[in-house]
């Protein structure tokens, strides 16, 4: 079987080095060929597929790699499809890139492509953050847009994002019909290229302004800024697209007393500084928090290469820095706005929140207090922007966002916005200050006095090829057939299944309906407040476990007893389930 499939892929590499493409290239696969098979295998074993959310794939020569070839097929499908949904209507798009490397070469080849199919193509003249593009297919009224970004995946990553009219991640239908078009381009000289470059417009600081603009529009207490303007915030772009934007939008709040990490200000596509440019791991913190220390800052901020996602650092009583998962990252987003809309008289029934169904349960209770909808979608923005955009011109949009880390105010962007949620993450602190006395942390501490005290964990558990595939679905499989009775000693009295969008009530054996899109996801609810969301990665070869946890805070000095305790509980379900 083995010697069939390098034979297959033998076979498959020839016909790059037979056919028109680039000589670069052809010395890569030749090279492969003779050297490495075991690459050229990972090279050609199969065509990287354009999935629901674009592509994403290690950079180099072959079908399975991101190169001008991958990105030109799925490039020519997009533009087919468009020219199939706007038939007779001039179209418009915008393309952006990131920090990684080839980025630029990828996004140029975009744009080439799109004009070559008689398209305006507005091309951001240098790298930009993801939520820019989103607003820039809004705001120029365009069709489509591309990013060429992997976000916060490896070096050896790069990717390609497409997005429709309303600025949000394609979706259904639209998803599976591109996938159908790209898997037509079956051949390179089925691409357009080299026709039309007058259709190629760039886009610079001037568009920058107006994003910027539409940012500082968000800004809920001015006042309170003037007062603390000097607030002393320590921010990383770890290399990335957030470098200049990200500060700008501070400044344009009002603060003064921005540092930039400078060894990571520097814009590059090998994330010398860091492992992985994740601001989930404290570790990827690390040389923003000790410059922290150093200047005694009172916030650490992070974005990460695309500058979509936002990493939070807060000072403890002790003069440590405590780094804010997601969860806690959306919690104090979601309460500072919605105080300061209540407390400016802007509530009126009619605005809403959005998270998603493995995001904290706090925000539930935080709008409920607030007398706010929450709607709660599957995980991933293009999600929380189709509900904004079903219920746009019925109610108002105010925030949202994942525990991975991703925060939207406001509906000018449809993806999640590292820059605007890194405003309002020192406004936020400013206002806390000016207006109760508080630090940030102190204030989620009393948040979790008033609320309870929420506390989430997540495993991720690899499983890697074919076998590990069928492992994850396996697990899915037992896990309906003999879901857990208890968790933590307490009854699961609820189970949603998000495949079959039924909810049932395990005392009563009654069903009802789930109204939300299908998922191969379950969760389980037990007694006690407990719950345990399962989801198999949609990218990855990996099966997700979520963990949600409750208990009383009596007071802010009961806050280390009680979250020990919590982090306790979420081993003891880990064990229970056997995932260590």
């Amino acid at each position: 079987m083995e010697n069939e499939l390098e034979q297959l892929v033998l076979r498959k590499a020839q016909t790059w080095l037979d056919g028109p493409y680039d000589e670069d290239t052809k010395k890569q696969v030749k090279y492969l060929m003779e050297n490495n098979m075991n690459e050229l295998v990972e090279s050609f074993y199969k065509d990287l597929e354009f999935g629901t959310g674009g592509l994403r794939g290690i950079m180099g020569a072959g079908s399975n790699r991101m190169n001008v070839y991958t990105v030109g097929a799925a490039t020519q499908g997009l533009a087919n499809y468009l020219k199939r949904c706007f038939a007779g209507e001039p179209i418009r798009v915008a393309v952006g890139h990131d920090s990684r490397n080839n980025s630029r070469m990828f996004a140029e080849r975009v744009a080439d492509i799109f004009a070559s199919n008689g398209f305006t193509v507005y091309l951001f003249d240098a790298l930009r953050p993801t939520p820019e593009l989103s607003f820039a297919i809004r705001e120029l009224e365009c069709q489509s847009g591309v990013v060429v970004t992997a976000s916060h995946n490896p070096k050896e990553y790069n990717g390609y994002k497409a997005y429709w009219t309303d600025g949000a991640q394609v979706t259904a239908p639209h998803d599976r019909n591109i996938i159908e078009e790209v898997a037509k381009i079956t051949d390179i000289r089925m691409i357009r290229t080299g026709e039309h470059a007058e259709n190629i417009r760039p886009l610079g600081e001037e568009f920058d302004e107006r994003y910027l603009n539409k940012i500082h529009e968000l800004s809920l207490s001015p006042e309170s800024v003037a007062r603390r303007h000097d607030l002393k915030i320590v921010y990383t772009p770890l290399h990335g697209a957030g470098v200049r934007l990200v500060p700008a939008s501070l400044r344009k709040f009002g603060f003064t007393n921005i540092t930039v990490v400078p060894e990571q200000a520097v814009v590059d596509g090998d994330f010398p500084t860091v492992e992985s440019p994740n601001p989930e791991e404290r570790k990827t913190m690390s040389m923003a928090i000790e410059l922290g220390r150093k200047v005694e800052a009172d916030l650490v901020l992070a974005t990460d290469p695309d500058s979509d996602r936002i990493g939070v650092a807060l000072r403890d009583r002790k003069g440590g820095y405590v780094l804010l998962n997601g969860n806690q990252t959306l919690v104090l987003l979601l309460s500072y706005q919605l105080t300061r809309w209540s407390e400016l008289g802007r509530l009126d029934g009619k605005q809403y929140v959005v998270k998603t169904i493995v995001t904290s349960l706090m925000a539930n209770a935080v709008a409920g207090r607030f007398g706010v909808k929450c709607f709660e979608c599957l995980t991933g923005f293009k999600y929380i922007a189709k509900i904004i955009r079903e219920l746009e011109g019925r109610m108002k949009y105010i925030g949202g966002g994942e525990e991975s880390f991703g925060y939207l105010a406001g509906d000018y962007v449809r993806d999640k916005d590292g820059v605007s949620a890194c405003s309002l993450a020192a406004e936020a602190a400013a206002w806390a200050m000016d207006t109760l006395g508080m630090t940030l942390f102190e204030w989620l501490q009393d948040l979790y006095v008033k609320y309870g005290f929420y506390r989430e964990g997540l495993v991720s558990v690899v499983r890697k090829g074919k076998e590990g595939a069928e492992q994850i679905q396996r697990m899915m499989v037992d896990f309906r057939a003999a879901p857990p009775k208890t968790i933590l000693g307490s009854p699961v009295v609820k189970i949603n299944d998000f495949k079959s969008l039924e909810s049932l009530d395990v005392k009563t054996g009654c069903k009802s309906p789930i109204e939300q899109d299908a998922s191969n996801v379950l969760q389980w609810f037990t007694e006690d407040g407990t719950i345990v969301s399962v989801r198999p990665s949609g990218t990855e070869p990996k099966i997700k476990f979520y963990f949600g946890v409750k208990a009383a805070l009596p007071s802010v000095d009961d806050y280390d007893r009680v979250s020990a305790e919590l982090d306790g509980r979420i081993e003891t379900i880990k064990k229970e389930l056997k995932l260590e």
